[in-house]
């Protein structure tokens, strides 16, 4: 029966030990930032001197940004792409930036398909490369292009990279799919 006290007692007093020991580690970085805090080192406020080169790449970054909010491509209304869509012209493009998986549920008439994922990289195609990769002629930047999407953000970043390459006559359809839908239906439920 001693023996039975006596294990019991060690096995306890081990976890005694550990609880202790675990308690002085956790206490330890408190006393260490409080060393660190009073320490008479001087703190510096000054900052290193910034790399000219990323100087320089900051300075370009705030004009890219003060171009990018010096102009927004003009809006087009639901009103003012009906005619588009029922009477397509070589001169404009109705351009879906939505991806290929959306797609599915369907597209404005006349428009073509061309990611924004993959806008920029394809505007620098060459004409024949254009057409072999998505089947349809690549639009010029004298043309009119109009960009819409599903509810009018991408579009608006399509605009922007179509400005990039050159672009100048570019439309940007905020309604997008979502009111296309929306007015469509309304449309065919008042013709019904």
């Amino acid at each position: 029966m001693a023996s039975i006290l006596r294990s019991g007692l060690l096995r306890n007093s081990g976890a005694l030990a550990r609880r202790r020991v675990t308690a002085r580690v956790a206490a330890r970085p408190a006393f260490t930032q409080f060393l660190r805090f009073n320490s008479s080192e001087p703190v510096s406020s000054s900052k290193p001197p910034l790399d000219p080169e990323k100087v320089r790449r900051k300075q370009a970054l705030e004009r890219h940004d003060d171009l990018q909010r010096d102009w927004d491509a003009k809006i087009m209304s639901y009103d003012e792409l009906l005619p588009v869509t029922e009477s397509p012209t070589s001169e404009t493009y109705l351009i879906d930036v939505r991806e290929p998986g959306e797609v599915v549920q369907g597209m404005i008439p006349s428009a073509v398909n061309l990611p924004l994922t993959v806008l920029a990289e394809s505007l620098t195609l060459p004409p024949d490369d254009f057409k072999a990769k998505y089947g349809y002629e690549k639009p010029t930047p004298e043309k009119q292009v109009i960009f819409y999407c599903r509810s009018g953000m991408r579009s608006a970043s399509a605009c922007d990279v179509a400005k990039r390459n050159g672009f100048t006559n570019i439309l940007n359809y905020k309604g997008s799919w979502l009111e296309w839908t929306e007015k469509r239906n309304i449309a065919q439920k008042s013709s019904a």
